[in-house]
């Protein structure tokens, strides 16, 4: 396969990718959202009807309330009267046991008692003796009745007429012809034959319970066809507000299993895959670079779907309002990992993706659309945690009062006391959780935020204060490039944060041999003892020793990647040359003296290594000038042009020629010498 099938195989995969990738967004969406039901009707109690006259189309109950619904199955299940059975085989094993155990243990005087202990058994029998768990939890209501079935009939009895195992326990004992014989009746135990024989018959009680629950009314009269339920300005009042919603069940009702159904799914997916699709157009055109990344598209997409999948939960099963999701996250992490622009396009389509199964669709989209872009506008840059939360508080307040002025509009009278406020301030609170979140999104996606790369940037942690320690020179050299790098970067456009950060670490390496570095050396060359080769696979080494250290601190690959483009696939020119020159006749392995890349592939690498370069270079000037900086700046940078260091990144020649006019002021202000003071000619008298 040649280089052309090859690149062109590997374009289509990767147009594949993508496609399933907006099929799987489009799929997860549609399927989570609820079907059925007509949205866009956005009305409540105490507030006016603003739409048009609402006329019934067909003949429909009137619903009762939720909270009416439920007050009457608990006034029912107080009144219900549970089942009970009598097993009629439990009192003769009692009293035939008793009888054993009176005969075996029991005095003369008990024995001559046998036959009213007996009776007295048999009444208590015959009046039922229940649990007595099930005593102490009916009897709470001493109006309390059961259905006793006794064969095929079934009586009320109120459980004040019946014994529990306790109450008749004390009954016995406290039997004024049986006094005399207390503890001989004791030592029997007589809790051991009065047992339960009223038994709870579940399987009927729960059937009788559901058929009276089933057969409760659940609607309150009837609107005919023809009939107006309110007219436009209208205030809509508890019983309006039932028929409204009554009409809506019913209209959903009616669609179920219809074609009107099916119209309503295949509308969803339609409006679905309208808004994935123009939002992936939106990246093909202006944020390429996105689109062709896994990692950006993937964790956009993944944003997208994950709040409309989670307000159609809530939706399915009424929790809460969908006010309480902090929905500013989207933009919030967008914007800290990508740019503004994508940050409220993301935010747009997922707020009208979220509307899309929505009743109340104006005032949120309107609400979300607000906030959205109070978030974009308050996070320019996130590198404290007092960002985050002046944010969130923005964000908390913009919904507050748009959603208040939205309620104006409707009616000038209203006052805040909806619950959609407080939901709107948890959902403030949540927005909070977009900090420790953030790291999750890192890890995920591999993304480094800013409050990432400033923490990398404290240099009295890890890895940068043992530079500091073991290799001072090199860590002043980085301080350097770090400087020299962040100004190109701010100059031309690039991330001067992440450049910053890249140069700070770029070195690391040279923690392993710090001595073989001339910015470490005091006085003696080691270097003097060794052969060019053995030298430059010393030097050439910092690079794969840089990465190691970095794989062991975990370093983000962001950072590490600066580590391994600093030199490129650049030469250690200085033992080539020498060795070179000392075996003239001798066919070198330029490998041997080759760094092993790879070049720079982004903007941020070709300005760190320009800036390493040059701030290396500018060590050795024997005499500083505007003539003699210049020249260096010019030679380096030109050199690394010529041999093809930046063909693989997306540096211009107009970025080249600002970064080396930032690096010329720099560097003149740098090592500006002291004008030279007069000398004395004549003493003073």
């Amino acid at each position: 396969m040649n280089l052309y099938s090859t690149i062109e195989s590997d374009y289509f995969k990767r147009i594949a990718t993508r496609i399933v990738l907006v099929l799987i967004t489009v799929a997860a969406i549609a399927i989570a959202l609820p079907h059925g039901g007509k949205a866009g009707r956005n009305y409540d109690v105490g507030k006016p009807w603003m739409y048009g006259t609402l006329i019934a189309k067909f003949d429909f109950p009137v619903y009762l309330s939720e909270t009416t619904l439920q007050h009457r199955r608990d006034s029912l299940e107080k009144v219900f009267q549970p089942y009970y059975l009598i097993d009629e085989t439990v009192s003769d094993k009692a009293i035939s046991s008793f009888v054993a155990a009176l005969d075996k243990h029991a005095s003369a005087n008990l024995l001559a008692m046998k036959p009213y202990i007996v009776y007295r058994l048999q009444q208590m029998y015959q009046t039922g003796i229940i649990e007595q768990t099930d005593y102490s939890k009916l009897s709470q209501d001493t109006t309390a009745t059961i259905r006793l079935v006794n064969g095929k009939e079934a009586t009320s009895v109120k459980i004040k007429d019946i014994w529990s195992t306790m109450t008749a326990y004390e009954q016995l004992f406290l039997d004024e012809r049986m006094a005399a014989e207390r503890e001989t009746l004791k030592k029997l135990n007589l809790n051991d034959y009065l047992r339960p024989n009223v038994i709870y018959d579940k399987e009927r009680s729960e059937t009788e319970k559901e058929e009276l629950i089933a057969n409760m009314p659940k609607s309150d009269g009837m609107v005919l066809s023809g009939q107006k339920i309110i007219d436009r300005g209208e205030m809509v009042t508890e019983r309006i507000y039932r028929e409204i919603n009554s009409l809506e069940k019913e209209e959903s009702r009616r669609q179920e299993g219809t074609n009107e159904t099916a119209v309503s799914i295949i509308a969803q997916i339609f409006i679905v895959a309208l808004i994935v699709v123009l939002f992936t157009v939106y990246l093909i055109l202006f944020r390429v670079d996105y689109f062709q990344k896994p990692r950006s598209i993937l964790m956009v997409f993944a944003l997208i779907a994950l709040f409309p999948i989670l307000v159609s939960l809530m939706i399915r099963h009424v929790i809460l309002s969908v006010y309480i999701l902090p929905f500013a996250m989207v933009p919030i992490f967008v914007r800290v990992f990508l740019d503004s622009r994508t940050a409220f396009m993301a935010h747009a389509a997922t707020t009208l993706l979220c509307a899309v199964g929505m009743t109340y669709q104006y005032e949120f989209i309107f609400v979300q659309l607000v906030a959205g872009l109070v978030a974009v506008f308050s996070l320019r840059e996130l590198s404290r945690r007092g960002q985050l939360f002046k944010t969130a508080l923005f964000v908390m307040l913009t919904s507050l009062t748009t959603y208040y002025a939205l309620q104006l509009l409707q009616d000038p009278s209203s006052l805040p006391n909806d619950r959609i406020y407080i939901h709107i301030i948890i959902s403030g609170i949540l927005l909070l959780l977009a900090y420790p979140l953030m790291l999750v999104v890192e890890k995920t996606f591999g993304f480094v935020s800013s409050v990432t790369l400033f923490e990398l940037s404290d240099t009295n942690k890890d890895l940068l204060r043992q530079l500091s320690e073991v290799a001072p020179g090199t860590f002043q050299h980085s301080i350097m490039v770090s400087n020299l790098a962040s100004a190109i970067a701010n100059r031309i456009g690039a991330n001067g944060l992440l450049v910053r950060v890249g140069a700070l670490y770029h070195d690391i390496g040279k923690i392993e041999n710090p001595v073989f570095f001339t910015e470490n050396q005091a006085a003696r060359n080691p270097h003097d003892a060794l052969t060019e080769l053995e030298s430059a696979q010393i030097i050439i080494g910092h690079v794969s020793d840089g990465l190691r250290l970095a794989e062991n601190f975990h370093l983000p690959k962001i950072i590490t990647d600066f580590i391994s483009t600093h030199h490129g696939q650049g030469m250690a020119k200085y033992f080539y040359i020498k060795y070179k020159n000392e075996h003239p006749d001798e066919d070198i392995d330029e490998n041997l003296f080759t760094y092993p890349g790879p070049n720079p592939f982004t903007l941020e690498q070709a300005i760190l290594m320009m800036a390493d370069s040059v701030e290396a270079a500018s060590r050795s000037l024997k005499e500083y000038t505007e003539e003699t900086i210049s020249e260096l700046v010019n030679r380096i940078v030109d050199e690394q042009v010529q041999s093809g260091s930046f063909v693989s990144c997306p540096i211009t020649f107009h970025d080249i020629a600002i970064a080396k006019q930032v690096m010329i002021e720099r560097l003149k202000t740098i090592y500006h010498t002291r004008i030279s003071y007069p000398s004395l000619v004549h003493s003073i008298q």
